[in-house]
């Protein structure tokens, strides 16, 4: 009978060692998961890796230079003579497309800078500029607007500006001026005002052959005599100067008392010494009286 109980608790005690053992090597149901999500996260990083690898393109041998050299200034002789004529000026200067601008420049700037090809217009307005050359502006065919106002220039040669086929505006004001050079044929606004203008070193055909032009600034100067004043004029002043007669063809037609001048609207004729009174003729095609002394 002891021999029987004996071995029902053996067995019994062996299957239980067996069952116990079972379940303490088994992974439990949380542990499952995270070894799954384990597994299938380091998966999906190496797929990606793999991917990413295989889109990768193959790099590109680049040559670093210490300094970027635009495409139009290569190494040659002719780069280095373009960039040492255009660097120093817009190093003094400031250069945007088609303008420079060269205003009271620091140290004293006393000629006409060296330009940019492309200049169209240029401000170079109160410096110490005293002459102007026919070099100056001699490669520089697409200028149409240049302003040199309050520098010192007495002297300017006499083809400095005819090469200027799209010149259409030029301000000469506050110089020296005692001559006025050849004027490009399609200016539409000139000023030479404060100057020292007389009519000795102004033709009488100075601006006559300027059919577009509109705006005639010619104010406190020495001028004795009005030159000959093209169709086109709009705006003619001629103020503070030393003018003391007129004829009836200074303005008008003196034989064609039918002809009217329509387009121009302003005269200043102010602070001379000419009594307009006495020249009535002379305004009888104007749509309006100059200004000046009646």
């Amino acid at each position: 009978m002891m021999d029987l109980k004996l071995l029902f608790f053996s067995v019994i005690f062996l299957c239980t060692s067996q069952l116990f053992a079972r379940e303490k090597s088994a992974p439990k149901p949380n542990q499952r998961k995270d070894v799954a999500l384990v597994t299938n996260k380091e998966e999906l990083l190496f797929n990606n890796r793999v991917f990413m690898e295989a889109k990768k393109p193959k790099k590109k041998v680049v040559t670093a230079t210490d300094y970027d050299i635009p495409d139009d200034l290569d190494q040659d002789s002719g780069g280095a003579q373009k960039r040492d004529e255009e660097l120093p000026t817009c190093l003094l200067c400031v250069c945007l497309t088609g303008s420079v601008y060269c205003e009271e420049v620091t140290p004293d700037m006393t000629t006409v800078p060296a330009l940019p090809k492309e200049t169209a217009y240029l401000y170079a307005r109160y410096n110490k500029i005293t002459r102007i050359t026919n070099k100056d502006f001699a490669d520089i065919a697409t200028l149409r607007r240049i302003d040199l106002t309050g520098n010192l220039i007495s002297d300017i040669e006499d083809g400095a500006f005819s090469k200027l086929d799209n010149l259409e505006e030029l301000t000469l004001a506050q110089n020296r001026l005692s001559k006025l050079p050849m004027l490009p044929a399609k200016l539409t606004a000139f000023n030479a005002g404060f100057n020292l203008l007389k009519t000795k070193g102004l033709k009488a055909t100075a601006f006559k052959k300027l059919t577009k032009l509109a705006y005639l600034y010619l104010s406190n100067n020495e001028i004795e005599a009005i030159p000959q004043l093209p169709e086109s004029l709009r705006i003619v002043h001629l103020q503070n100067n030393n003018i003391s007669s007129m004829t009836d063809e200074t303005f008008c037609k003196g034989n064609n008392t039918h002809y009217i001048r329509y387009n121009l609207e302003e005269i200043r004729l102010e602070n001379n010494p000419v009594d307009l009174a006495k020249y009535p003729q002379s305004f009888i095609c104007l749509r309006s009286l100059p200004f000046g002394l009646y």
